[in-house]
């Protein structure tokens, strides 16, 4: 199977997971990046047995209202079950490394609403330790040489990602050949940072539920 044709894979059985458990007032959240747009795809055949959505970025938003689901603000609900969405990395606590699309704040603030957390992922995302995948993090802009000269006592290597500007009017920068060996700390670490909006690191609450698609099919692994 082609790295696509394992993207629908997992969308799917995403879908055929939740769309049972779906009600009339059922608010879902929804990721960003090219396997949540599958997952919207196929969401939308159910779009009338569900109350609507929340989107992790303004892209999303648009792809869910193109299909006619009701996009809702996260302030305006008061509970969700659902958060679907994929992942640059994860390993076998389900800990991710998210926001190579640069939407990594806003899926953090949806993904800490929703009762249940599902990653969507291809068996090339799976890892031993998190890191290859260079580590987002989103930055207000005029702490950018501060947050990079504090990456580097962390012991990584910071980039630029030129010319992206976040929804929240941030800037990104990429951490390289950073220790992740323990997800957790180094998350808060970099938390800690004055300037840091969020990291891309899924470690304090990483995903519930993972589906793995594989060549032997699609894997349910949970926590």
């Amino acid at each position: 199977m082609t790295q696509d044709e394992l993207k629908q894979a997992v969308a799917k059985a995403a879908v055929d997971y939740i769309a049972p458990k779906l009600e009339r007032s059922s608010i879902v959240g929804v990721g960003t990046g090219s396997t949540a747009n599958f997952f919207i795809d196929y969401l939308a055949q159910y779009k009338d047995d569900f109350g609507g959505a929340v989107a992790s970025s303004e892209a999303t938003a648009e792809r869910l209202k193109k299909h006619g689901i009701q996009v809702y603000d996260l302030n305006s609900i008061s509970e969700m079950e659902f958060y679907v969405d994929g992942a640059d990395e994860t390993n076998e606590h389900l800990e991710l490394i998210k926001g190579g699309g640069g939407a990594l704040t806003r899926e953090k603030i949806v993904a800490a609403v929703a009762k249940t957390f599902i990653c969507i992922a291809d068996e090339s995302k799976q890892v031993g330790i998190l890191g290859d995948f260079p580590l987002p993090v989103e930055v207000i802009p005029m702490a950018r040489s501060h947050v990079g000269r504090e990456i580097v006592k962390l012991g990584g290597d910071p980039v630029y990602r030129d010319g992206v500007t976040t929804d929240n009017g941030n800037i990104i920068i990429d951490i390289h050949h950073l220790d992740i060996s323990r997800p957790v700390q180094v998350e808060e670490q970099l938390n800690n940072i004055v300037g840091v909006v969020t990291n891309g690191l899924f470690a304090r609450r990483p995903a519930d539920l993972l589906l793995l698609g594989t060549s032997e099919g699609v894997k349910t692994i949970s926590r």
